[in-house]
Order: structure tokens, then sequence, then C-alpha cells
């Protein structure tokens, strides 16, 4: 998971601020930790080559967190000099000790681990090799060769660079620096025939998120073929037949299985929404806490992980944003759910095993329970003996729209591209495919799951969460796969 060290973003002093914070802080608690984020970042985006957003941003800060009589107390700042932190070191104590006359669990130190290490993206082709100008004229190149016809009304494509990096100290001697290089991009093409409007993107919006530099996004005939054919395909749309409505055999290609994973397997594992925590703004879950190490989520074709030490995945890490290590554990081994997406706090709380996913969107939100880098391990089977195995069934890519309970238990979700498979062969094309179902009825009907070829990793830069809110990264990677006996549909589009 290293590389070789990029370019220093900012601010090569901040590590000895921070120590030279704690070293002078004398402060009564039994715990104290400084988390710092430098955050650069580039958004460039065209609509039908014309200009609509050339941004770039900087943004710097630290948030101080104390432990005091088993309660946390957090308080952030801009102010990145020792007086600046001092202060928000004094306003965390009092929130922590005002706290302790109300604390509903009494919190150990051990929630709060010692621990150092560096961790760096992988990066072949750093993000600032090419130029606003260059990001620009490929933007409108892309633009260009979605317009394969007349009937394209419209086309857009967009690029986002994210260089962040961020140093967590603590009065435990925790030292630990990361520096993460994230690349988003996204083309899309609308075509209209009359009252027919359809739209086709680069496997759903901007589902391409990396970590790493502009390696990602080859300028060769893979991405030039890829922007023909999703300009070809919005037109092919317009005379496509409607989905049909029938139960069957469903097929989702791992771009519609990001958006699955990560509904309904990942929000519904978050440990805070179990616990009630979110229950006043997304909801909490189906899952209840005797329902790990029992309940068959799934069929036994189903193995889920969270893993950030995938290279190059959106959400890949070696620590969380309390220190805790990053490693791969299964979620769910066989189709039986074994652990859950929950911080230190949240496991020590409800008694129940987690993983390392205390994240926090910047330095003036404190870390809650997140999503990471949530997969579905490959099968065994090549994609087209996969669909040889199917006598009748719809095969669907890229989401288009999604609504699911606060429970995270039925859902109803929506793909840009569909084909019809019959007698083991892909045939003719559908449009407005939809699909619906309950989340353990549909994961215990997965029937079949494609091999490592079929596995491709996507991501989206737009998880909400949290009140007040944040916004992070999170990364999915899956096989293609089929689940029998589902309820399909088509609709107005």
């Amino acid at each position: 998971m290293l590389s070789t060290t990029p370019s220093a973003l900012v601010l090569p002093d901040i590590p000895d601020l921070l120590t030279e914070t704690l070293d002078t802080l004398d402060i009564p608690a039994d715990w104290v930790g400084i988390r710092a984020v430098v955050e650069r970042g580039t958004q460039r985006s065209l609509r039908d080559g014309l200009p609509e957003t050339n941004h770039r941003s900087c943004d710097r800060g630290a948030m101080v967190e104390v432990l005091v009589q088993g309660q946390l107390g957090y308080a952030a700042t801009n102010n990145l000099t020792v007086a600046g932190l001092r202060t928000a070191a004094m306003t965390a104590l009092q929130q922590a000790q005002a706290a302790a006359s109300w604390g509903l669990y009494p919190f150990p130190a051990e929630v709060r681990p010692p621990v150092s290490g560096i961790y760096y993206s992988p990066v072949t082709t750093p993000l600032d090799r090419m130029t606003a100008g260059a990001v620009n004229d490929l933007l409108t190149r892309i633009c260009q060769g979605l317009k394969v016809s007349d009937q394209i009304v419209q086309a857009q494509a967009s690029i986002s660079t994210r260089e962040v990096e961020t140093w967590l100290v603590s009065t435990k001697d925790s030292h630990i620096h990361q520096h993460f290089s994230f690349l988003t991009c996204h083309f899309g093409a609308t075509a209209q025939d009359g009252p027919v409007v359809q739209t086709r993107s680069y496997n759903g919006p901007r589902s391409h998120c990396y970590q790493g530099g502009w390696e990602h996004l080859a300028q060769d005939e893979t991405l030039w073929a890829a922007v023909n054919q999703v300009g070809e395909q919005a037109v092919e749309l317009l005379t496509a037949a409607d989905c049909p409505e029938t139960t069957t055999t469903l097929v989702l290609s791992p771009d519609q299985m990001m958006l699955q994973i990560h509904e309904s397997i990942g929000h519904p594992l978050e440990l805070d929404r179990i616990l009630g925590d979110e229950r006043n703004y997304a909801g909490g879950s189906f899952v209840q806490p005797e329902d790990f190490g029992t309940l068959q989520y799934g069929s036994d074709l189903l193995n889920v992980t969270f893993d950030p030490t995938v290279e190059q995945e959106f959400a890949s890490y070696a620590f969380d944003d309390t220190g805790a290590v990053a490693e791969r554990q299964y979620l769910i081994r066989q189709g039986k759910l074994e652990r859950g997406l929950g911080s230190l706090e949240s496991q020590t709380r409800l008694g129940v095993p987690g993983v390392a996913c205390a994240r926090a969107t910047s330095w003036d939100r404190p870390p809650i329970d997140r999503m990471a880098n949530i997969n579905v391990e490959p099968g065994n089977l090549p994609f087209a003996d996969l669909i040889a195995t199917i006598e009748d069934g719809v095969y669907m890519e890229a989401n288009r729209s999604w609504s699911i309970d606060d429970q995270r238990y039925k859902f109803q979700f929506g793909c840009e591209y569909a084909r019809r498979i019959r007698r083991g062969q892909l045939a003719e094309t559908l449009r407005n495919p939809n699909y619906r179902a309950t989340t353990p009825q549909f994961w215990r009907s997965l029937v079949q799951v494609g091999d490592r070829d079929t596995w491709q990793a996507f991501g989206t830069p737009f998880c909400g969460k949290g009140e007040p809110n944040q916004i992070i990264r999170v990364g999915h990677g899956a096989p293609v796969c089929a689940f029998a006996n589902i309820e399909v549909f088509g609709g107005a589009g």
C-alpha cells in the first residue's frame, strides 16, 4: 500500500506544531488527540463542450479530542498555532466534563489505542502533472466524442482531484501521517426522440473514483471506445423496448452491484444505526445486535469483506481517524453475518465485533461509523458461463435511481441499461429497467457469482450521514452476480 513519497502538500511544520502543543498542554484529561487535515482539490466540468465548473479549493484545520471520566469532547479550529490548538483543547475539555454528568456509556482509554505509521496512496502519475488547460481540453474532446448523433441533446464530462494529508498525534504517543490522492471522472450523454429521453453514463453517475493519479484515466483507445459506446447506447435506448414486468433471474453488473452493496449491506451494518444514533436523520437498520454470528444474510455464495487494504480502491487507508489499524475483515462469510461496521466506541457499546471505520469528512467533524471499501468477493464463473446458465432473465447495468426504507429493508432500484437473457445468450436491449425486493430475500436469492475477471471496483465521493452532515468517500468492488426470482419492471423514462 505504500508508494514513493509525493511532493509535500503544504505546511511541513504541522507535525512539530502538533507535538509542541501536546508537550505544553496541561489539562486534566485521561487522553488527548489532535488530528490535523490539509485538503486541496480541483473540480472541472463541461456541458456540451462549454465550461460549467472551474474550481480550486484549499482547506486546513485541526480537531482536538479529549477523554475525561469516560466521556469524549471535541473542538475544531482553523487556527493552526499552539495558542489556537490549546484554546480548542480547553473547549473540548469543557464539553467532556459537561457530558460526564449525562453520559450514557463510559469509554475506557482503550478506545483510543497508541499506534504509529505512515500511508501514501499508490501514485504513478501525480495529479499535478496535468494543467487546468489540459484537463479542459480533454473534457472538450470527451463531450465532442459523445455526440455520435444529432439525437444526443446533451453531453457532460467532469474530472475532480483531491489531495488530502492528515496527521494524528496523541498523549498515548500515537504518530500517524497519511497522504491520499483521489481522482474522480464522469461523462454521460442524453438522447431524445420526441417525448422519449434516455441518459447513458460511464458506469453510472460519478462512479469512476480511484485512489492514485492520472494513470486511472488512460487517454488511449480504451477511453475513446468507452466515450463512443456511451453515446451510441444513449441513442440505442431511444428505440429499445421497455423492461417487462415479470419475476425472473436478475443479473447485475459490478457498476450496479456498487449501489446494491452500499444501500443494502453497507448502511444496515453500521453499528451506530443499530444503536439508534442515526434514527432522527437517516434511519436505523433491520439488523439486530443478536443477529451477529447467527443471521443468514444471504446465500452460501455471499462473501463480503471490509477491505481498506486494496490498492487504488477509493476508500483505502492504513488507519482510521481515531488511530485504529485498518485490516481486511469478513462482514459476511458464506452468507452468515459475522461483524458490523462500527468503530471501537460502537463495538464497546454494543458488544459486537466491528472494524476500523471511524472516519470524518474533514478537520471540523468528529469521526463516526462509516463505510470504507465494502466488497463482494469473486466466485469462479466466467461471464459467458454465468449467462449460459440462465434460460430467461434480465441483465442490468449502471444505477439511475434508488429508493430504500429507513430500516434498509425494502428497496426499489432503477438502472440505465439492460439486456434480455434468452436461452443462455444476451438478447435485445431494454430501457427503463427496475427491480424491487427486500434485503434478506434479495441476498438469499444469490445463485451465481462471477470470477475475478468480472470483478470491478467503483465508488462514490458523496455518501452522506450524520448531524451535522458528513459527506465521505466510499469504494465498492464486486463481480457480476445473478439472483433468482426477482421482480423486475419498466417505467416511464
